[in-house]
């Protein structure tokens, strides 16, 4: 059975596809198999050749098919510390790499680890197998680690009000459970983890005979969705853009890959774009319709642009809460036109112009269709609107360069004067820039000031995991370098707490090989919420802590990694940055900055949100603005 199962993999490994290796007469087309063999082989014929996770006795016999597998070349497994830390890996892997991988647990508290790491992946739209240990379908009694209740399948329910899920309770159900899992993870629209259940004692039990050719394969699914085929949606479209003079295209993370489309339609209808934190580089920063961020946090320009807007065109977003700032971002909009590919994201406002379907694909017709009607608003010289605004995208720019100009402040927790944050970020996001590092985000304050400061002219530089806003992805996402088959170098900008939450990173780094850097901004407290509170009720609390620690000791303390203290000065930061970049694996600079309620220390809030003791006042504006 070994050696037949080792001939297999190495079959597999060689042609790609079980398909191919049987049709070359090395693979037979029937096998004796177990089922934990039967899923690798699937996920193989899938293109899944990556694993990550924490093996337990739930899943043993699945960690013996890989070990074979992977000795004969045909998958790459990665064992970490942290099922969490999995995840964001994985998520990482597909957003950053386009590679689908497998996250593998064992039954229960790693389950529910995975389980709840994988909202992040969830929130962003990654294709991801969750490979979770599961109770025996004897019910013979409890099962350590189970869900202590005599009821079946708690944790397939658990999973399922997340997401799609399948539970592999008897050896053939693995041909639906992939077919399932094929079409969840890549979908062309919707991709989202597949959460697969595995018993422990269905594992290893065998499929005689098992026809190999039934396994499934990604050939046949579609590439995307296909054009909006409502020809009153985009004459509709068209009668808006005319009609209006102030213009806004607000994009999310379905604008992806959209910048040539995107810029050629701002320029014919005369509009601006703002785009969410998720997706900067979409248009260069320095296009002059440009407006930069918009939001709850968002920026001078980006939030005056949504505010005054009297027809808003988006796409691709779902209208998060902080993305709209919780709806009334849109003070004088009477008309949307909203690109996506899901209904529901395509009508979340009232008054809106459905255009379903492909992004790109339905740009490109509304261009061919403004092109016939004989629509090109944009004249030589800039439009009261456009000039409008350009003022506050320029007043924008002098705020921001007022507050990196400020080096220092002194700060009550550390009894000094500190690097501020907007300061120490940009000359980290500036370097990250000079050596083509790409840039991930942790969610914190720092996640904040991120996607006000970053200045990207192409997609692809900057990854904020602001779906979830997930603690630890950003440091945990670095592993996806070791497990990449191109790497890129990658900077996690992260706070001290995000860091804490998921250190392992520095174990499992070393141990997979992977290069690249963490910034540690420290400022002893959570301050994207002590400013909340500030903001809300005049004072923090419980927010910061008194506990001060050496993180570039922390981290050196972990053999191959090389831990740096970043200083209190612009010239020292640029020189531990210059010192880590040179080191061949991970390195970990730590970045004391100031946290208080200087205005000088941040680049403050520009939009609502429905939170705290603003609730009530954002609810009721939404429901005056009929949205």
């Amino acid at each position: 059975m070994a050696r037949e199962r080792r001939q297999r993999a190495e079959a597999v490994a060689r042609h790609g596809s079980i398909h191919a290796a049987v049709a070359s007469g090395d693979l037979p087309p029937f096998a004796d198999v177990s089922l934990s063999e039967a899923l690798a082989l699937g996920l193989l014929n899938q293109r899944v050749r990556k694993y990550v996770g924490v093996f337990g006795h739930g899943s043993t016999d699945l960690g013996e098919v890989l070990r074979v597998y992977e000795e004969a070349g045909a998958v790459r497994v990665f064992p970490v510390h942290s099922e969490i830390e999995a995840s964001h890996a994985a998520l990482a892997l597909h957003w950053q790499y386009g590679e689908t991988s497998a996250v593998f647990t064992s039954i229960g508290p790693g389950a529910m680890q995975a389980l709840a790491g994988s909202l992040a992946a969830l929130s962003n739209g990654a294709g991801v197998y969750y490979l979770l240990g599961d109770e025996t379908t004897h019910d013979e009694g409890y099962n350590m680690q189970q869900i202590p209740r005599r009821e079946q399948g708690l944790f397939l329910r658990l999973a399922s009000a997340l997401g799609p899920s399948y539970s592999l309770h008897t050896p053939e159900a693995v041909f639906t459970a992939l077919r399932r899992g094929l079409v969840a993870t890549r979908n062309p629209v919707h991709p989202s983890p597949f959460y697969l259940l595995m018993p422990m004692n269905t594992q290893p039990a065998i499929l005689r005979d098992c026809n190999l050719s039934m396994l499934p394969s990604p050939a046949s699914l579609p590439a995307a969705a296909p054009v909006c085929g409502d020809q009153a949606a985009f004459d509709a479209a068209i009668e808006a853009i005319q009609r209006c003079e102030k213009i806004v295209i607000k994009i999310g993370g379905g604008a992806r890959g959209v910048g040539e489309e995107l810029a050629a339609l701002a320029e014919r209808i005369d509009a601006v774009v703002v785009h969410g934190p998720k997706v900067p580089g979409v248009i260069p920063a320095s296009h002059p319709r440009n407006m930069m961020v918009g939001g709850s946090k968002g920026s001078i320009c980006g939030n005056y642009a949504m505010a005054e807007a009297e027809l808003a065109v988006v796409i691709g977003a779902r209208e998060v809460c902080q993305w709209d700032c919780s709806g009334v971002a849109w003070k004088n909009a009477r008309q949307f036109i909203n690109l996506n590919t899901d209904l529901q994201d395509a009508t979340h406002y009232n008054r809106t112009i459905p255009i379903i379907g492909d992004a790109k694909a339905n740009l490109r017709e509304l261009l061919r269709r403004l092109d016939r009607a004989g629509v090109r608003k944009a004249g030589a010289a800039a439009s009261p609107w456009l000039a409008a605004c350009q003022a506050r995208r320029a007043q924008w720019e002098a705020y921001r360069r007022k507050r990196y100009e400020v080096e220092t402040l002194h700060d009550e927790a550390f009894g000094r004067r500190l690097l501020t944050q907007p300061a120490a970020i940009k000359i980290a996001c500036d370097f990250a820039d000079e050596i083509g590092a790409v840039k991930i985000f942790d969610a914190s304050d720092v996640q904040a000031n991120g996607f006000q400061i970053v200045d990207d002219e192409r997609p692809g530089l900057t990854y904020t995991e602001t779906g979830a806003s997930y603690m630890g992805f950003a440091v945990s996402a670095l592993l996806a370098s070791a497990m990449a088959d191109k790497p890129q170098y990658a900077i996690a900008f992260s706070g001290e707490g995000s860091f804490l939450m998921s250190p392992q990173i520095l174990s499992d780094a070393v141990e997979h090989g992977a290069r690249g850097m963490i910034l540690v901004f420290d400022n002893r407290r959570m301050g994207a919420i002590s400013g909340l509170q500030w903001a809300q009720y005049g004072c923090d609390f419980k927010t910061n802590d008194s506990v001060a620690v050496d993180y570039a000791r922390v981290a050196g303390a972990f053999p191959g990694v090389l831990g740096l203290f970043g200083g209190t000065s612009r010239a020292e930061l640029r020189a531990a940055l210059r010192k880590a970049r040179e080191h061949p694996s991970l390195s970990v600079v730590h970045i004391p900055v100031y946290c208080g309620q200087d205005e000088l220390g941040g680049l403050g809030a520009w939009g609502q949100w429905n939170v705290g003791n603003w609730c009530e006042a954002v609810q009721s504006e939404r429901l005056r603005l009929g949205l």
